[in-house]
């Protein structure tokens, strides 16, 4: 199966009241424990690609990796996407380049420029049957190049939803409903919350419109216990309670994006292979046990909060 776009597994996923997980990759250990989960698990999967990882590991080398997985993992959709294209440029890059969706992400823009520059990009994108995804509001949270600090943030006005999607024909939506890019969603002793009830006027304003979560990573005490144990130092990571985007997923959204959380397990079997075997020096020893780990985390995210295993 060659790669897709997004269009037909979001809207299936609504149908079903599922998410399909969106896996931030940036090099091989991450895209082989993605598609292998997947691949065992039935699953569809979105991988996607940040500014920041074309610049760490080339355009050309993801491109290929995700070429090779698909060639690997011949039952299971896949779409390659471009995650936070701050210009129409880098989207047109990737367009051009092999993916099959990509994410303009004009949110710091004045709403009128964001609905121009969205237009554009989706005017571009559909001559090549690739889909496009837009936001608005602005999440807080530090993601690669993407930083906004607290009091920038702003939830999504449901009020301007269907003029955005209207005038700019994009194919999925990120809202703003409470979570945040990185490890330290809230605050310690802050109630972690999400805005269920803007979610819901939304898809109350959107019938059957794919809604897309970014910042949703779950920041698993046992990993943040892993890497504070084996010499890291991460207090008062808190990430976004995994029952509360279940019942996201089950409502409007459909694609929920996840990082962090293959970060930290990454990280902390990586600091604890080193401290159990500090004569090892073979970077596939200590890498292998990561990819495992990635592995591990994409088959939980699909049975407990994505619910899309067999959908493939």
């Amino acid at each position: 199966m060659p790669l897709v776009n997004t269009k037909e597994m979001l809207q299936k996923a609504y149908e079903g009241g599922y998410a399909v997980g969106a896996f931030n990759v940036n090099d091989m250990e991450i895209v082989q424990g993605i598609t292998e989960a997947c691949s065992e698990l039935k699953a569809p999967v979105i991988l996607q690609v940040s500014a920041g990882a074309r610049k760490y590991a080339n355009h050309t080398y993801l491109v290929k990796l995700v070429e090779a997985a698909v060639k690997e993992n011949p039952d299971v959709p896949m779409a390659l996407h471009l995650d936070h294209g701050p210009s129409f440029e880098l989207c047109k890059a990737c367009i051009d380049g092999g993916f099959t969706s990509v994410m303009f992400d004009g949110s710091s823009k004045p709403y009128e420029e964001n609905v121009e520059e969205a237009r554009r990009v989706v005017e571009y994108a559909h001559k090549y049957n690739v889909t496009v995804e837009a936001e608005l509001g602005k999440l807080a949270g530090i993601e690669d190049d993407v930083q906004v600090g607290d009091d920038d943030a702003q939830f999504t006005d449901p009020g301007e939803v269907q003029d955005f999607v209207t005038r700019t024909g994009v194919d999925s939506l990120a809202i703003a409903i409470g979570t945040s890019h990185g490890a330290y969603k809230f605050k310690p002793g802050q109630q972690p919350k999400l805005r269920l009830d803007i979610l819901q006027e939304v898809a109350s304003r959107l019938p059957g419109f794919p809604i897309v979560l970014h910042g949703a990573s779950s920041v698993l005490p046992e990993f943040v216990e892993m890497v504070n144990q084996y010499g890291g130092k991460m207090p008062d990571a808190i990430g976004i309670p995994e029952e509360m985007l279940r019942e996201a997923a089950k409502m409007a959204v459909c694609k929920i994006n996840v990082d962090s959380d293959i970060r930290l397990a990454m990280t902390g079997v990586i600091r604890k292979y080193m401290f159990e075997h500090p004569d090892h020096f073979d970077p596939r020893q200590y890498l292998g046990a990561a990819r495992t780990a990635v592995k591990d985390m994409v088959a939980h995210k699909i049975n407990v909060v994505l619910g899309c295993a067999g959908k493939a």
